[in-house]
């Protein structure tokens, strides 16, 4: 039950007879709080995890169990929440007054809750070990304004999955992480893999935006923008020669070169892995998180290995959109959650919870740990990518998520189709985005 003002009755009342009213109603109101105080004294406060894969979830409620014994006056109580469900039930229980004290997401989606006041400004929470320890690049993610909303713990670079016989038998360079191929190369890599019945590379592009948008990083890609003479850092979409590469390149595979497929454009990233396995495509764009899928669905003997994303004029860096923990700016114990986020968040805590969603921790002392450093299952290749992520372009930018969903998307899937050329795609995203963005920035 959420804290509510007692409304004042227009009837006259003793004082004797409003304080007793009004010294039940707290009790109650207090006892049935989802985190707040409880008749042993104890604080409870409530952290909702999005956690999903078994390890995951497991590492998480592991951790909440160690807090609790460790900490016997301040308990956490673990609720379950969802991807698919999250911006819309935060919003409603940010409305209600009944938000979670800590709060699992990811950066992409912390501004309008920011700008809304529904997040607590982290700065004077934060303990001095955790500033430092996680690079100011993943801070700048989640940096709205002058604050600070979210403690950025993992990320997750794009990869490409490829299958090693296919790979090996096409003769192609074998591109590493000091040295990556090229977007040309990569185009040129796809159309030699590519075969009768084959094709060289699958793109899951159901949600097109963010591995556009983040793979053109390395290009040079940011159409997002702010205006140096505004004060307020209004952003606005402007569209340059590096947003180009990155759309271009798949259009021309799957269009002029006819090595992507165009039946996988609609799908999700685990739709392509049967197809995958059956040596249907050969290479598969994926996030870094879907080896575990791999791993646990390849068949017997299905060799594959993990290839760093192609590399443009900006090098091997990518736009990433780290999972965040959040502090309910509601919430009447701020100092316990921030304190809990602190040790939940320690390098061995980090190691685990990366280790359990297969991601790369921001941590620079858990990234360093030699379990997220072996050439097994491409935890190395991955590790090295570390460098050259940034905050994704879109970060903080105040209606972002209508832009995606109500002009980003359509327009790239007509695009990547073949329905629309580039220069329709750049008036979508420009012209009628920039309409979007003006009316959250008035």
């Amino acid at each position: 039950m959420a804290r509510r003002p007692v409304p004042r009755s227009s009837r006259p009342r003793t004082a004797a007879v409003a304080a007793l009213v009004l010294a039940l109603l707290a009790a109650l109101l207090g006892g049935c709080s989802g985190g707040g105080g409880a008749g042993d004294g104890r604080i409870r406060i409530r952290f909702q995890s999005l956690a999903w894969q078994k390890e995951s979830v497991a590492a998480n409620k592991e951790l909440v169990a160690q807090w609790n014994a460790a900490h016997p006056e301040v308990q956490v109580q673990y609720v379950q929440g969802s991807w698919s469900s999250v911006h819309d039930q935060l919003l409603t229980s940010f409305e209600g007054g009944e938000a979670p004290d800590v709060i699992h997401d990811a950066s992409d989606d912390l501004a309008d809750f920011a700008h809304a006041g529904y997040l607590a400004d982290l700065r004077p929470l934060l303990s001095d070990r955790l500033k430092e320890d996680v690079p100011e690049r993943s801070w700048q993610s989640v940096t709205i304004g002058s604050g600070i909303y979210g403690v950025p713990f993992l990320q997750e670079p794009r990869v490409l999955i490829a299958n090693t016989a296919l790979l090996d038998a096409s003769g192609v360079r074998i591109p590493t992480p000091e040295a990556p191929w090229s977007w040309a190369e990569f185009r040129a890599a796809a159309a030699r893999l590519t075969a009768d019945g084959r094709y060289g590379v699958a793109w899951p592009l159901k949600d097109p935006v963010s591995a556009t948008l983040n793979l053109g990083v390395s290009a040079g890609g940011r159409l997002f923008t702010r205006e140096p003479d505004d004060p307020a850092g209004k952003a606005v979409l402007r569209w340059g020669a590096g947003d180009a590469v990155v759309p271009q390149t798949i259009h021309d595979q799957v269009n002029t070169d006819h090595s992507a497929s165009r039946a996988t454009l609609g799908m999700g990233g685990s739709d392509t892995l049967p197809g995958f396995f059956a040596g249907k495509y050969a290479m598969v764009p994926l996030g870094f998180s879907y080896r575990q899928q791999i791993v646990s669905q390849a068949p017997p003997g299905f060799a594959w290995q993990v290839l760093p994303a192609p590399a443009g004029a900006d090098g091997p860096a990518q736009g990433v959109s780290p999972q965040t923990l959040s502090i309910a700016r509601d919430s009447p114990y701020k100092k316990e959650a921030a304190a809990f986020i602190d040790f939940l968040l320690r390098p061995a805590g980090m190691v685990r919870l990366a280790r359990g969603d297969w991601m790369l921790p921001t941590g620079a002392r858990a990234l360093a740990d030699p379990a997220l450093r072996t050439p097994e299952w491409g935890w190395a290749t991955g590790a090295a990518l570390a460098a050259g992520l940034r905050p994704a372009p879109a970060q903080s930018v105040r209606g972002y998520p209508e832009w995606k969903d109500k002009v980003a998307t359509p327009a790239l899937q007509e695009y990547y189709s073949g329905a629309i050329d580039l220069a329709a795609l750049e008036r979508r995203l420009v012209g009628d985005g920039n309409r979007v963005l003006a009316r959250y920035q008035r």
